[in-house]
């Protein structure tokens, strides 16, 4: 008898959303407790802001612009500190000094997968913007998070001076898009049950267990 295919987990996600890097912790959480289920996942670009210039934007600008200044912005990101506090991850928001344009991290990212590197680069980006403060958009940055990764950092830095996959990725989010995504994190289990936000390690097992229970799959 053969084995059974790995459950697909499709992640749509963007460096830029901190929600998404506790869903990653949720999600990772929830997948310990069952060590034995063979499971693939994969990461999927999304932007929460693409108007942001190619360049990035001043933090302050970017946070008077979306929640109009810091005062809005420490409101909003009081929950998200409490909840990264929970699952071990210690925002410094405040050392952020840019909000960047995404699109080259999406591309990094979609080049990681030939390797099996893009999950470590997925960590590793959302390590160096919301832990570091660093500039996310700037190529050397990105160039050193894929050597960080076992990624070949020169074929990374060629890629990245031109447009290679630009349109693959701005494709990717227009389907996302389509299906009705319209926030980050969104969760695809098995091509066909989707979990939209960062949800507890509750909801991930209890949907895993029925994936694998049910039967008819």
């Amino acid at each position: 008898m053969e084995n059974p295919a790995p459950l697909a987990i499709d992640v749509v996600s963007d460096v830029m959303c901190p929600w998404c890097y506790i869903g990653k912790r949720r999600l990772e959480a929830a997948l310990k407790q069952r060590p034995d289920l063979d499971v693939v996942v994969q990461w999927h670009p999304y932007q929460l802001d693409a108007t942001i210039p190619k360049g990035g934007m001043d933090r302050q600008e970017y946070l008077n612009k979306k929640f109009g200044g810091p005062d809005g912005a420490k409101s909003v990101y009081a929950n998200i500190v409490k909840a990264g506090e929970v699952e071990k991850i210690p925002f410094a928001f405040d050392q952020i000094p840019y909000s960047p344009n995404t699109i080259d991290c999406h591309r990094l990212i979609h080049w990681s997968q030939e390797g099996g590197h893009q999950d470590a680069l997925v960590e590793r980006l959302f390590e160096l913007f919301f832990l570091e403060g660093k500039d996310v958009g700037d190529h050397a940055v990105l160039q050193s998070a894929a050597r960080d990764v076992g990624m070949d950092g020169e074929k990374v830095a060629q890629l990245l001076s031109g447009d290679s996959d630009v349109d693959t990725i701005e494709k990717s989010i227009a389907s996302a898009q389509k299906m009705g995504i319209q926030g980050v994190p969104c969760f695809i289990f098995d091509n066909k049950y989707v979990v939209s936000g960062a949800q507890s390690p509750e909801v991930f097992l209890e949907l895993l267990d029925q994936i694998t229970q049910d039967p008819t799959d």
